[in-house]
């Protein structure tokens, strides 16, 4: 079955690049001690010391240095709208704010995040996914999802779910490329989880989707995709897909935009890294002087840890929402059956320091003008696979493996060769590049282009996991 789907489909236009009660618990753990209220050390007055000026043995921070705004001012501002919200909730507060808070509203704010009203993908964007590279990676995920559905037994009602669809291009490569397997595609229900208007939209165009008109209150709009007769839904949480049908649940690069909490030790142990506001007003990282919220999540990630990878390590970032929603997919697929797969870069451990911004595909400053940017981190995918098993008792968790191994195993390569025998030169071009930026490593050896468009393999750091029943036996490919 699977070469018929890697040979049946002629190539189209490609696609390429262009808290009190945790202390008693605390000091349990050998290797960590936690900030502390008591703190002798600490001078008096405004001394907030700043994380990048100084040692990480040094660092005091006392809340009442800092920033309050003027009550009123004449002076016009120049601040985008989101920055005068960031400023406002710390002002608010009185205090700063986590780098998960930050993160969260710079991505997703309502009215002014990153995510919520452009398109943030492709050569014109700020980033490229795999999607946006070739079609052949979204083929391939339709043959892992069409392979899960026969481990199942080909259910004839079936919930397809992608969480964060970008433009929708994986999903409508995948319905592409499954269109002729009708009784796969008959079964499905597609239900696209994205809280971004535009991107809705844009979804909506990739998937040819034609709406259906119904005038009964309290009903969602409802879809229909002319790639292959599929119905399809939106929603803006997971929570609001249906349950009690066999779900496959697709996050590609979706994990990496959850927002993270980084920790940082230093002289009195193990303190949360947090975003105020200076004096001249502009925005920079504190220590916070009591243990937070959050640290209930860094004890259990903690927990999972050999003793000797966290001893090693100055900083340690946990995402509460990844483990979060990787207890939501556990369960519900535990209940429902079917599977989860999630592809992303990341690390099979606890992740350090790796919070990163992207503005037109390069790499700037965190702080600066935040919503102009892409915020993405590491993918912990030990914490996910600890957080899975933990959740549920029906659920067996596999992975990681490379993307390479991913792709390579699902036939990638059989497919690449079956689209040149019919294609244009440069096609053939666009072919390979994409290829080996899917499944290669590091710049690759055959570009003859200009150096600075080299096509940089993405195969080894992106990173395949699946959550699946265990009544369904060891997924495809991860035998």
């Amino acid at each position: 079955m699977l070469r018929k789907l890697l040979f049946r489909q002629a190539p189209r236009a490609h696609r390429f690049l262009s808290t009190q009660s945790t202390l008693p618990l605390l000091s349990k753990c050998s290797v960590f001690s936690y900030c502390s209220s008591s703190r002798p050390e600490i001078p008096p007055s405004n001394s907030i010391e700043h994380l990048e000026d100084q040692p990480t043995n040094t660092i005091t921070i006392d809340r009442s240095g800092l920033y309050s705004a003027p009550e009123h001012s004449h002076e016009p501002s120049t601040d985008s709208e989101l920055v005068k919200h960031l400023k406002g909730i710390i002002k608010f507060r009185g205090g700063p704010i986590s780098v998960a808070e930050y993160m969260e509203e710079v991505l997703t704010n309502p009215k002014a995040g990153f995510y919520i009203n452009r398109d943030i993908f492709g050569a014109e964007g700020d980033f490229i996914t795999s999607p946006e590279v070739s079609q052949m990676f979204g083929e391939m995920v339709g043959v892992w999802a069409m392979c899960l559905w026969e481990q199942m037994g080909q259910p004839k009602r079936v919930n397809l779910v992608e969480l964060g669809p970008g433009r929708g291009t994986l999903m409508a490569d995948l319905l592409r490329g499954a269109s002729k397997f009708k009784n796969f595609t008959e079964s499905l229900h597609i239900h696209m989880v994205e809280c971004s208007p535009a991107l809705q939209k844009l979804q909506h165009q990739s998937l040819k989707c034609m709406d259906e008109e119904n005038t009964s209150e309290g009903v969602d709009k409802r879809s229909l995709s002319t790639l292959a007769g599929t119905p399809v839904s939106w929603h803006a949480t997971l929570e609001q897909v249906p349950f009690g049908l066999p779900t496959i649940i697709i996050a590609h690069e979706f994990y990496d935009a959850l927002p993270v909490h980084q920790f940082q030790r230093g002289s009195r142990g193990w303190c949360e890294k947090m975003i105020d506001v200076t004096e001249d007003s502009s925005f920079r990282f504190v220590l916070s002087p009591q243990p937070t919220p959050a640290t209930l999540y860094l004890m259990k990630r903690c927990k999972w840890a050999v003793p000797k990878e966290v001893e090693k390590l100055n900083q340690i970032e946990v995402c509460p929402k990844a483990m979060d929603l990787t207890s939501t997919l556990a369960k519900r697929i535990g209940v429902d059956r079917g599977g989860a797969l999630i592809i992303d870069y990341g690390l099979n451990g606890v992740v350090s320091d790796s919070l990163q911004a992207i503005r037109k595909h390069k790499f700037v400053n965190i702080l600066d003008n935040p919503g102009s940017a892409d915020l993405s981190a590491y993918v912990d995918f030990a914490s996910i696979k600890h957080s899975a098993e933990e959740a549920s008792d029906d659920v067996s968790v596999h992975g990681p493996i490379t993307q390479s191994q991913f792709l390579g195993s699902l036939g990638i390569n059989f497919r690449v060769e079956a689209l040149l025998q019919n294609c244009t030169d440069e096609q053939a071009e666009a072919l390979r590049t994409g290829y080996w930026r899917l499944v290669g490593d590091g710049e690759a050896p055959f570009w003859e282009g200009p150096e600075e468009q080299v096509p940089i393999g993405m195969g080894i750091r992106y990173m395949a996991m699946a959550i699946v029943n265990k009544k369904q036996g060891i997924p495809i490919p991860f035998q």
